[in-house]
């Protein structure tokens, strides 16, 4: 049987070339050696990060939680380390962020792991704990999440910015000034948080914007599929877990 090297077509247009299955393999493995460095790249950033320095947290932020006013070191719940997901619920807003939606869809299968582990998760947004603990409903969520409202803490972790930043013409955003018109009043970001027998609270690391994807485990399914993200743009497939419209499904061929 011959295989053809022309695109394979479908409704969205050419997919790619159908070949015999030892040209497959050929091209498997060559893409293989460039998983493999992706995989030793990866280790080698991981190691960085662990040895990155830490700082010294002196700032004392209070938390509205559904047990009442906490403080930072309250919220690592007798753990050592603590992972802060800062998603994107502004004050007046009456739902979360899709995009940081998406993301929390993952964590309460991942909690009894991490807490095994000595880790605490805490997701803080600046709405009131009242449309968090609606919105919270609404999903179906059970994870850890408290308002970071009259506090500084969003912003002193350039994740809110006042309508003053955003008029200046920038605002401090992923280490670097973001112009006002690729930034909001929020944006998301994951933050890690260290405390030691002394109770002192140190900050080890912060990420935002792409860097957090590869803890997006659907997303990283979804590029290993045939189609891949197809994205027009960062997330733009995604949406709120209740808001998909299911699609029709393909009428049988005649031959059933």
């Amino acid at each position: 049987m011959e295989y053809s090297a022309k695109l394979q077509t479908g409704d969205s247009g050419p997919l790619s070339r159908i070949v015999s299955r030892e040209e497959w393999l050929e091209a498997r493995k060559a893409l293989l050696q460039q998983e493999k460095e992706l995989t030793r790249q990866r280790d080698r950033v991981n190691a960085a990060r662990l040895a990155l320095p830490w700082v010294r947290m002196e700032k004392d932020y209070r938390f509205q939680t559904p047990s009442g006013e906490k403080a930072l070191g309250d919220l690592f719940d007798g753990r050592s380390q603590l992972m802060i997901n800062h998603f994107m619920f502004h004050p007046d807003w009456d739902a979360g962020c899709e995009g940081c939606s998406f993301f929390a869809d993952h964590i309460d299968g991942m909690l009894p792991h991490l807490n095994n582990h000595d880790v605490t998760l805490v997701t803080v947004s600046r709405a009131p704990l009242e449309k968090i603990e609606a919105y919270k409903r609404r999903m179906n969520w059970h994870f850890p999440w408290v308002s970071s409202s009259g506090s500084d803490f969003n912003y002193d972790f350039h994740v809110s910015f006042t309508k003053e930043e955003l008029a200046s013409g920038s605002v401090n955003y992923n280490f670097r000034e973001t112009p006002s018109d690729q930034a909001f009043d929020e944006l998301p970001g994951l933050s890690a948080f260290y405390r030691n027998d002394r109770g002192e609270i140190f900050h080890t690391y912060s990420q935002y914007a792409r860097g957090g994807e590869e803890t997006l485990g659907a997303l990283m399914i979804l590029d290993h599929a045939p189609l891949g993200r197809n994205e027009t743009g960062t997330l733009s497939f995604v949406k709120r877990k209740d808001e998909y419209v299911a699609k029709p499904a393909e009428k049988a061929g005649c031959c059933h």
